[in-house]
């Protein structure tokens, strides 16, 4: 089979590999459609992919079966969640398989066939494309969705979205789909172009603005009742602190480091709740399918779309920051 190396310092190249085989509980999936996310950037500048790839959004068709696989069934259109539970644990008996103390993780989804863990198969029915499946089942809505969780309450009715790369991208489009008014914030005019378009109500450039000030200002001096962090910097961190309402809720999508953080001037004293919210739960596929069939246009996440074969490509205009979801086709 065909695999996408991701060499390091820019370079991308497909290689011929073995087809990988797969072991108890897992299944080997010929590729339909694959999506770069924005965690790969670092090895795609950076020292490259020593084994396999980066990818870990897939969907495809189960084409061979590992020992004690009974379903899903060879031919089945499947969309992949890339965290996969023990399967004997309280967590995983509820579908929540990140927070399973012994999960794993599978990548190399960049490829022709790849292997995936048989109980974090999602089945697409029919009326679920390629393109939707993918996004339902990976982290383009799944980390939007499993944020929302954080963020339920019906007195939330404005969300500043700091970050509108494709996380962002799926925030802005889910809360103005529910209803919110959304401000989005980043430092790309392209991409606050994209937010527009998917719903934001107001976008803030944070090149020209003090954002959290501009934030409070659309908001009447009081602030968001929530911020969405998905730029995983620090600066946009604290600016969500200071842009959030008293009482309100910063929820961390961006991974990043230790901050600079006081307990009574940016939690005690204001009563802010902080929570973060990682990928999404197995069990939650089922509530993103019912959005998506009540009219959520998930695949309006998409911007760019490329074969396989030009990886090259597709990760250059990624990597360029002018891109909402990027996606790869083997088809």
């Amino acid at each position: 089979m065909q695999i996408i190396k991701l060499v390091g310092e820019g370079i991308v190249t497909v290689v011929e590999e073995p087809d990988p085989i797969p072991g108890a509980g897992e299944v080997l999936v010929e590729t339909a459609v694959s999506a770069i996310c924005g965690s790969e950037l670092h090895s795609y500048r950076g020292e490259g992919s020593q084994q396999g790839n980066t990818g870990h959004e897939a969907a495809g068709t189960v084409v061979k079966l590992g020992e004690g696989v009974s379903g899903p069934a060879i031919g089945q259109r499947v969309g992949v969640s890339a965290i996969a539970g023990c399967g004997e644990c309280a967590y995983c008996a509820k579908g929540q398989y990140t927070w399973c103390p012994r999960f794993k993780f599978y990548g190399s989804m960049h490829a022709e066939r790849f292997l995936a863990a048989a109980n974090a198969c999602h089945p697409l029915p029919d009326d679920v494309s390629w393109e939707a499946g993918v996004l339902l089942t990976g982290d383009g809505l799944g980390v939007p969705y499993h944020t929302s969780t954080k963020i339920a309450s019906p007195e939330i009715r404005t969300v500043a979205v700091f970050g509108v790369g494709p996380i962002g991208l799926g925030s802005v489009l889910l809360q103005a789909f529910l209803g919110r008014r959304v401000i989005a914030v980043d430092i790309s005019a392209a991409r606050l172009r994209m937010a527009k378009h998917l719903g934001a109500g107001d976008t803030v450039n944070a090149t020209d603005d003090d954002t959290a000030k501009r934030v409070r200002a659309l908001t009447g001096g009081t602030g968001a009742d929530a911020c969405i962090e998905a730029a995983g910097r620090p600066e946009t961190a604290l600016a969500c602190f200071a842009a959030v309402r008293t009482a309100g809720t910063v929820v961390f999508n961006g991974e990043q480091g230790a901050l600079p953080l006081s307990p009574s001037d940016h939690f005690i004293r204001r009563d802010i709740t902080a929570v973060g919210a990682w990928f999404y739960h197995f069990s939650e596929f089922g509530p993103m399918l019912d959005l998506y069939r009540n009219g959520l246009p998930v695949r309006d996440l998409i911007s760019h779309r490329y074969p396989f074969m030009e990886a090259g490509a597709a990760f250059e205009t990624f990597s360029s920051g002018q891109s909402a979801k990027v996606l790869l086709s083997y088809r």
